[in-house]
């Protein structure tokens, strides 16, 4: 199993309604791409300085569904969004066994 971790950091400018516009379309993402197999979106509630404000956790049965993933439209259209309202990400993918 690959897993697919992401983590967010948002602008300031429109913050929680961003955070809830992104939540969402993330996890309409479930329903749209075949090789997603799950996918759990968690919001900081620390508020901490090290703290970022979202991170998604995906799993993908292999390598080539995770790229595929990468490149299908509707994730697309989330990433293009994703950028606008976030200042940093950071990513991590590992293979779980």
């Amino acid at each position: 199993m690959i897993v697919h971790i992401v983590m967010f950091r948002f602008k300031d400018e429109n913050k929680d309604a961003n955070i809830v516009e992104v939540t969402a379309r993330l996890n309409a993402l479930l329903e749209l791409i075949p090789s997603l197999n799950s996918m759990e979106v968690g919001i900081d509630f620390s508020k901490s300085e090290r703290a970022f404000d979202m991170s998604i956790y995906t799993t993908f049965d292999s390598k080539e569904a995770l790229g595929e993933y990468a490149v299908h439209p509707e994730h697309i259209k989330v990433v293009e969004i994703i950028r606008e309202v976030t200042s940093e990400s950071k990513v991590v993918d590992y293979i779980k066994d």
